[in-house]
């Protein structure tokens, strides 16, 4: 198809506004935290008049920012791992078994998504409570009880995309595992995985970034010992100051393992999406 020339331009300014959209705030943020706090908190300057790195220096100082970012890997690789493996087994059953109440269960796992999170904050909160109360279980300001949570939003959406990407694989191939003596469980893991693997990358992807940036359940459901990255971050604010150009430098090295998790996944990140959004 030829491109008109009102359609190239339209195409060239439209890219240009949407580029600088996102990269002047980066911008922003990246020489602010290359800024002294005074001059943070002064006038306004595009370019900053004094280079330095202290605040990537004092930003593991001023809150315990190392702490953090241990417990937010913990929990957000917790949560990827055990979302991706629940999601493929329930993912391949839905594609592949037909049983009582399937329909039923896709749509409940899909409708699901229609809600937004913070109705599930006290309902969550509460069976928490109710299991310490009943069985001793501790889950309200533990991590186990953060990776549970998080799994309660990626669930779903995992599920959905994999099944309608498991459903893009011709059932021949798993006949095939069949005829050679495999099970259902053998051609899952030997035939239709290695065939979805960037569906599987990609709900992986998802279920880690869910979990990385997540604040409102992070907020409520940890404790200062178990506290994530998107909850410390606040600490940089006190009651007499605000540590503006740490928090942009903090806010910049969180941003980095995501960022660069992204790069290296990308392309197997759009195949999966693409392919487990059409049936």
């Amino acid at each position: 198809m030829r491109e008109t020339r009102g359609f190239k331009i339209y195409r060239g300014v439209t890219l240009t506004v949407l580029g600088l959209f996102v990269l002047v705030p980066l911008y922003v943020m990246v020489t602010s935290s290359l800024k002294p706090l005074k001059d943070v908190q002064g006038a306004f300057s595009w370019w900053p008049s004094n280079l330095t790195l202290a605040p990537f220096v004092d930003m593991w100082k001023t809150v315990p920012l190392a702490r953090y970012f241990v417990n937010s890997t913990i929990v957000s690789v917790a949560a990827t791992v055990f979302s991706v493996a629940i999601a493929i087994l329930a993912a391949f059953a839905v594609s592949r078994f037909k049983f009582r109440g399937r329909t039923v269960f896709t749509t409940t796992v899909l409708s699901t998504q229609m809600f937004p999170g913070v109705l599930f904050l006290l309902p969550l909160f509460l069976i928490f409570v109710n299991i310490n109360n009943s069985f001793g279980l501790q889950l309200v300001g533990t991590r186990l009880g953060l990776i549970i949570t998080y799994l309660t939003f990626s669930l779903p959406f995992s599920i959905w995309m994999l099944a309608g990407y498991f459903d893009s694989i011709p059932r021949e191939l798993d006949e095939a595992a069949l005829v050679d003596g495999c099970g259902p469980m053998g051609a899952l893991w030997r035939v239709v995985l290695p065939a979805a693997r960037p569906g599987v990358i990609a709900v992986a992807i998802y279920s880690f970034m869910t979990a990385w940036g997540e604040v409102l359940f992070a907020s409520v459901m940890t404790t200062e010992a178990n506290r994530t990255l998107s909850v410390g971050l606040r600490q940089y604010s006190t009651q007499t100051n605000i540590y503006w150009n740490q928090i942009m430098a903090a806010a910049l090295v969180v941003s980095v393992p995501v960022v660069i998790g992204f790069l290296l996944a990308q392309r197997h990140f759009v195949a999966g999406v693409t392919a487990g959004a059409v049936k």
